[in-house]
């Protein structure tokens, strides 16, 4: 992409009351812009990024053998009616009447709808296990929206959902979600600790939150410190087999929320091992059992020939919200830092004097060479001053930059930077084009 045909509506300055980091570096990178309290349009850039995010979503849940349907947002009220939570989920929830009179309301999570799905469908244990996600636009009427995307009324969520004939199959389910979210985390060059944590409104008897340490978490967490630094187990797990040793090793040492802390308890954890800081919800999955299958009557006929309620469990992962929660743990004084995996191009390209002939040809020829070969990449062809270039560039967080300027280029070199180290190198173009188009 040629950033003189690009929409890159980069900012000076932001709204003195942005709070946090990851809006202020959002709004001025032109990733999103405000249209109501804790409501944002996704402009191009943001957009790019929200996509990579949700692409490693999907492709862990379904490495886990989770099977992805799309869910309305609106949904009819009757359903939450007959699970008991319509009166009970509070003020958060937007209720809608349309010109029928009929009661929906702006999903603010789907267990309903989802078990409604599968009630209709659904009929005998042979057919289990299941697990459906969806990845869809959600709606939560916070009293007090704030913190950009991590805090607002619209979000993009990937909620999974998964029955079973029995406790003992639905917590098969929860530990290939645990696993799954363990690594979705870390290809995003997230460090995600599961802390034990309170269920809320959705309601259940486990649940764990999966949480990033940042100076600007919105709550305390407490922690052993060998959590921090645990690898994420892989892909090449048996999905279908017992990964109860893999949730063990991380659930055995101390690890909870700032709801669920135990004083008592985290001071047996050796002094030197105990971590206390800030952390970032970045997933929460739970198993709730019988808790909406009963009271909506999804029954499924068992081995002996009996009907019985299904055991579910409910996984969310706020997709929107993790690009928030990644520029906390990446970024610093002049932007964003992404990991190359999230980042929204993969190279970035600036001509220092665009319209010179040898400068110009040299970002051509790395410019079709890099996207030939699969890269992604933004050419600042503006004529823009330098210093704003490298500003930019930098605000916006790509991985690498080609600096092509005339001096160097008539020597057949260029410089070649990395944003998350800051290294600087001159090279010969045709070396650092063939470098990053292997990368």
């Amino acid at each position: 992409m040629r950033l003189s045909r690009f929409f890159l509506p980069v900012l000076k300055e932001v709204p003195a009351d942005v709070q946090i980091v990851s809006h202020q570096l959002m709004l001025r990178a032109g990733m999103i812009r405000q249209e109501a309290a804790g409501i944002y349009a996704w402009l191009p850039l943001g957009l790019r990024v929200l996509r990579k995010v949700e692409q490693i979503v999907r492709e862990e849940m379904d490495r886990a053998g989770a099977v992805e349907l799309l869910m309305p947002t609106l949904q009819l009220a009757d359903l939450w009616r007959e699970s008991g939570r319509y009166d009970d989920y509070g003020e958060e929830m937007l209720r809608i009447t349309d010109r029928h009179k009929r009661d929906l309301l702006y999903g603010p999570t789907a267990e309903e709808v989802v078990t409604d799905i599968f009630r209709a469908s659904v009929k005998s244990y042979k057919d289990l296990p299941l697990n459906l996600y969806n990845i869809q636009w959600k709606f939560r009427d916070e009293r007090r929206p704030r913190f950009g995307v991590m805090r607002g009324r619209e979000f993009l969520m990937k909620d999974a959902y998964s029955f079973d004939l029995d406790e003992a199959g639905a917590r098969r389910a929860y530990n290939r979600m645990f696993v799954a979210y363990l690594n979705t985390f870390a290809r995003m060059g997230l460090k995600a600790v599961p802390m034990k944590a309170d269920t809320g409104p959705i309601g259940g008897d486990l649940s764990h939150e999966f949480i990033i340490l940042a100076e600007t978490g919105e709550s305390q967490v407490f922690c052993h410190k060998d959590l921090v630094e645990m690898g994420a187990p892989g892909p090449d797990q048996d999905w279908d087999g017992d990964l109860q040793a893999i949730v063990d090793s991380r659930t055995a040492l101390y690890a909870a929320t700032e709801e669920m802390h135990d004083p008592e308890a985290f001071a047996a954890v050796p002094e030197d091992k105990q971590l206390s800081a800030r952390g970032i919800e970045v997933g929460h999955i739970f198993y709730f059992g019988e808790k909406y299958s009963r009271p909506m009557k999804a029954n499924v006929t068992g081995p002996d020939g009996q009907e019985r309620p299904v055991h579910m469990g409910s996984y969310g992962v706020g997709v929107s919200r993790l690009l928030g929660a990644i520029i906390e743990a990446s970024h610093d004084d002049a932007g964003i830092i992404w990991p190359e995996s999230v980042a929204p191009y993969d190279v970035g390209i600036l001509n220092l004097k665009a319209g010179d002939a040898a400068c110009d040809a040299a970002c051509e020829q790395a410019y079709a060479a890099l996207t030939a070969a699969g890269r992604s990449v933004l050419y600042d062809d503006t004529a823009e001053r330098a210093g704003a270039k490298f500003a930019t560039m930098d605000l916006i967080g790509i991985p690498w930059q080609i600096v092509v300027g005339p001096k160097s280029i008539a020597e057949g070199n260029v410089e070649i930077k990395n944003r998350a180290n800051g290294e600087r190198s001159t090279q010969p173009l045709t070396e650092v084009v063939d470098r990053l188009a292997r990368a």
